[in-house]
């Protein structure tokens, strides 16, 4: 069996060259993001569909496919833009790309929480703009990062990867999760665990998201819960925009009540809340949690293995099932 194969963005060029060369591939050379429409008729024929977190793949599109549609191979870990029950009900298998992200995003995470409280970047706009006159004492003044602690929101992969960076910046690291890491993992990263999330934000100088977009994550942070962050803290979200209440961020960011925040998402993607793009205090970064050239041909060869796997009638390695489903035959 050849599958036809249908991938939604440009990937990386040689992802790309092994995919055209093992499966009948139907590329998308715009690199423009596809149509409700467009992924529509694609499911229609295909056998694989290859999606990125661009294209919403929703019940709709899932209800368009065609009886040839047997795998949904995600380019990218999160999964919240497919509706992986809708799927499994029609009997598309849905994989994702885990694992080969985590290092990446934390260090991204990891290098805003470096800059956010020494105002990195605003200091490059400042001499770009010509506007350094040189040293002074009580110039362009930020906080030292050392010793502050770090509250940390969810305690998966990522989140873990961060804590060990941030134990050797000297930041002791708190964190809330839906329930405590095992003792070893805690041990390891010195971590102390919080069940009440409001607690541990009224005690922590910077906060770190990276939790998965989910019903009870959606606007985690909105109004109220920012307001249990002390005036002198800092934000940091490289998860899922939706997590913050963007509106109300920018308030608190333009009234003093949080010192500043460094964002990699955003709740409408790729439109940014207007107030955020008016204020100082915050960095925004265009979504580059993962993009590293080694991330993205380890996320492509990801892909290539589940595809193989399916045509092999393997079990899939990176399978995603709704929640209260069992593992079955990959065929």
């Amino acid at each position: 069996m050849n599958p036809h194969v249908v991938v939604t963005r440009k990937l990386p060029d040689e992802i790309e060259t092994r995919l055209s060369t093992l499966f009948e591939t139907e590329l998308n050379s715009t690199d423009e993001a596809m149509s409700q429409a467009a992924l529509k008729m694609a499911v229609k024929s295909c056998d694989v569909l290859v999606p990125t977190v661009t294209d919403e793949i929703d019940a709709a599109v899932i209800n368009a496919a065609g009886p040839n549609l047997k795998l949904i191979a995600n380019f990218g870990a999160g999964t919240d833009h497919i509706d992986v029950a809708a799927a499994h009900a029609k009997g598309i298998m849905v994989t994702n790309t885990p694992g080969v992200l985590t290092e990446d995003t934390a260090d991204l995470t990891m290098a805003l929480i470096l800059a956010v409280p020494r105002r990195l970047v605003e200091g490059d706009r400042i001499s770009r703009a010509g506007e350094f006159t040189g040293w002074r004492p009580t110039s362009h003044l930020g906080h030292r990062v050392r010793g502050k602690k770090l509250g940390i929101v969810g305690m998966g992969r990522i989140g873990q990867a961060v804590a060990r960076r941030a134990h050797a910046f000297g930041l002791p690291v708190h964190y809330h999760n839906r329930r405590p890491v095992p003792a070893p993992i805690a041990e390891a990263l010195d971590a102390t665990y919080w069940d009440n999330l409001d607690e541990m934000l009224s005690k922590v100088d910077i906060v770190s998201i990276n939790c998965p977009k989910t019903p009870s994550t959606y606007h985690l942070f909105n109004a109220d819960r920012l307001k249990v962050m002390s005036s002198d803290s800092y934000i940091v979200n490289t998860s899922r925009g939706d997590v913050i209440d963007e509106g109300a961020l920018a308030d608190a960011l333009a009234k003093g009540e949080i010192a500043g925040a460094g964002l990699d998402v955003y709740e409408h993607e790729p439109q940014i809340h207007p107030k955020l793009l008016e204020l100082d205090n915050v960095i925004l970064a265009p979504h580059i949690g993962s993009s590293t050239f080694e991330s993205r041909r380890e996320m492509g060869e990801k892909v290539l293995i589940n595809i193989r796997a399916w045509m092999d009638h393997h079990r899939l390695p990176d399978r995603v099932l709704p929640p209260g489903s069992t593992f079955s035959k990959a065929s």
